[in-house]
């Protein structure tokens, strides 16, 4: 069945769906009356809907059945320092595949370029563009940070275990499976390009992050935000089929 994204606030029982997603319906899947197809609101509704009128810029829908999935119970957000945007795409879509539950971008000391004041509407497409592929109801919460440090701590104030990838002077304890074993909130504070400054790393310990490390290797740091959102994945996998 494929999938659509539709705003949480324009779900109803008779729908509809207009823009890209109605052009790619219409024109590229080539949908037509009586076909069924899954509707997502990035929110944890997923909804089942027969198309009941096409024209050319719009699909009408009629409501089958619409199911809430509830929030996970432990959720987990990547802080990722501003870094060139070659490869930001890509950490977007595979946050959605991993379900993570927030994406933050903070301006660090080493960052090449200026972080935005507000996310950019790009960012929301390619993450819903994951959630479709994959069927994933939830749709990460970003966020950026142009007050660095400061603004990644305020934010995780309430937050129950947060860890620095972080290599420091001496090797770090390296992340394991079993550290993620935990409930509530948690974050992974990874840092730009060119790592975090010795102010940046001093701080984030003071206020109580733990510094970890992802082992010997030098990763870049899309490839340290992904391993840790699929480290907390797998083991979230195991514990459930456990159960």
């Amino acid at each position: 069945m494929k999938t659509f994204f539709l705003e949480a606030d324009k779900w109803d029982e008779h729908c509809v769906l207009e823009g890209q997603e109605a052009k790619h319906a219409i024109k590229v899947l080539r949908m037509r009356s009586g076909d069924s197809i899954r509707l997502l609101d990035g929110k944890g509704r997923e909804g089942t809907f027969t198309i009941t009128e096409t024209t050319k810029h719009t699909v009408t829908l009629q409501q089958q059945e619409v199911v809430q999935h509830p929030k996970p119970e432990n959720q987990y957000y990547v802080a990722i320092g501003w870094g060139k945007s070659v490869r930001r795409g890509w950490i977007l879509e595979k946050a959605v595949e991993f379900g993570a539950t927030g994406l933050w971008f903070w301006q660090a000391d080493r960052s090449q370029s200026k972080v935005p004041a507000e996310a950019k509407e790009g960012w929301e497409g390619q993450m819903l563009a994951g959630a479709k592929q994959c069927n994933n109801p939830w749709v990460p919460e970003i966020a950026t940070f142009t007050d660095g440090a400061k603004g990644v701590m305020q934010a995780a104030q309430e937050f129950d275990n947060i860890f620095m990838l972080w290599e420091g002077q001496s090797p770090s304890e390296v992340l394991s499976t079993e550290q993620l074993n935990l409930s509530g909130k948690t974050l992974f504070v990874v840092g730009p390009e060119g790592g975090f400054s010795e102010s940046e790393a001093t701080y984030f310990m003071e206020q109580g992050a733990k510094p970890v490390s992802l082992g010997k290797r030098i990763l870049r740091w899309e490839t340290a935000a992904l391993l840790c959102l699929g480290l907390a994945w797998w083991n979230g996998e195991v514990n459930n089929a456990a159960r």
